[in-house]
């Protein structure tokens, strides 16, 4: 029943309220900063691979760093998946950038405390190993939370949270040309850049953390969030409701939704991870560049990742069928770096390898960015969080695998 003067299309008006305004685009710069955020402690670790390198030798870093943090993570996720309905995302993710701060602290205590730059205490490598698995931890518990968060809103999130992604390898790569550009390379040197990547990971873990529990007090987020509620208790009204009809299990036909899109990007990451960092940093060679062209060439990488992971917020590919066609297509990168390693001796100079390096993050940050979006589009709300999860278990089974094939290119 309307009131007096009013017609029924205002009454419907008014039971539907105006979405709020991201007043100075707040809630997606906090968003693009979690993005930064969670990638970091990873890139931190990655990037420090010459003090890790330097204080044990003989040790393939990059690869036992990469297949400690893939697996850890991916068990993780496959618990949260199971039991996500018994704790909220809210708390997961706070959580997860406590567990980063702690596992980062331990770095550069060890190393003052410790090692204190001596070679081969290799003590001080197991507890760096067991720092990156808190960190998987960490990782899954943030990662597959706020991809979830973001699909329950518009894309422009979730296009702020795969960029903000992209920022941190760019981040990470630009401090490690500032510090191997003033500090000298030896033990004192390598010790004073770790520590920077250290350092400023923490801090910006502080500002992540502080940003997450301002975000929720924004009106547009309190908006979706409210959206998704109602769509959660109108979804248990039709279920008991219902009396003729045999539900199946939610979960799996979530699964079944977005599957393809997982194979994608499980495709995208085995392709990507099978040749970054370990290829990069430990197959190819410069005797032009010497020990700045692995520096150089993840640098490159991070770059054109992010210049992907921005491209959908310009151009927005809504065929899904292509993007998942060309998530395969990338393995063609497989032979192309295969004859950069042992093929003509052009094709072993810097320009060709360069030339890949920079396309596969492109590629790899282009397809990432437009199968999240379109992933979590696929199922209605109120599933959006636990697709998340499902794309992000996808993307660490890419991670683990590629990170596996990885140790061929050494055989």
């Amino acid at each position: 029943m309307t009131g007096a003067g009013e017609t029924p299309a205002e009454t419907t008006h008014l039971l539907k309220p105006k979405i709020p305004k991201d007043t100075y685009h707040l809630a997606y710069i906090i968003y693009f900063t979690i993005g930064v955020g969670y990638l970091l402690p990873w890139n931190a670790f990655i990037t420090a691979v010459d003090y890790f390198s330097y204080l044990y030798p003989n040790t393939s870093v990059d690869r036992t760093f990469a297949i400690v943090y893939m697996l850890v993570g991916l068990i993780c996720l496959v618990f949260i998946l199971a039991y996500a309905h018994k704790s909220t995302s809210f708390v997961r993710i706070n959580v997860g950038f406590v567990m980063f701060v702690g596992a980062l602290v331990v770095v550069p205590l060890m190393d003052v405390g410790y090692v204190k730059g001596r070679v081969g205490v290799f003590e001080g490598f197991y507890v760096a190993v067991g720092a990156v698995a808190v960190c998987g931890i960490g990782d899954a518990l943030v990662q597959g939370s706020i991809i979830g968060a973001a699909g329950e809103m518009p894309e422009r999130y979730m296009q702020a949270v795969v960029a903000g992604t992209g920022v941190s390898g760019v981040l990470v790569s630009l401090l490690r040309l500032l510090t191997k550009a003033i500090y000298p390379q030896d033990a004192h040197g390598l010790r004073k850049s770790a520590n920077l990547y250290f350092l400023v990971s923490i801090a910006v873990m502080i500002i992540c953390i502080v940003a997450y529990n301002v975000v929720h007090k924004l009106p547009v987020i309190k908006y979706y969030n409210d959206l998704k509620l109602q769509a959660v208790d109108e979804e248990k009204e039709d279920k008991r409701a219902s009396t003729s009809v045999l539900w199946g299990s939610p979960l799996w036909d979530i699964v079944g939704t977005v599957k393809w899109y997982g194979y994608g990007i499980l495709a995208i990451y085995v392709m990507t991870l099978c040749i970054f960092p370990g290829y990069i940093t430990e197959d190819v060679h410069s005797y032009i560049l010497n020990d700045w062209y692995p520096i150089l060439l993840i640098t490159g990488y991070n770059v054109f990742d992010l210049v992907g992971k921005s491209l959908t917020a310009i151009y927005m590919l809504e065929n899904a069928k292509v993007a998942i066609g060309a998530s395969f297509a990338r393995l063609v990168f497989l032979p192309l770096f295969y004859v950069c390693l042992h093929g003509p001796q052009f094709f072993r100079t810097e320009i060709p390898v360069t030339v890949l390096t920079c396309l596969l993050g492109l590629t790899n940050g282009y397809l990432t960015s437009v199968l999240m979006i379109l992933g979590t589009k696929t199922v209605l709300v109120q599933h959006a969080e636990t697709a998340g999860i499902v794309l992000v278990i996808f993307l660490v089974t890419g991670l683990f695998i590629g990170s596996a094939v990885s140790w061929f290119w050494v055989i």
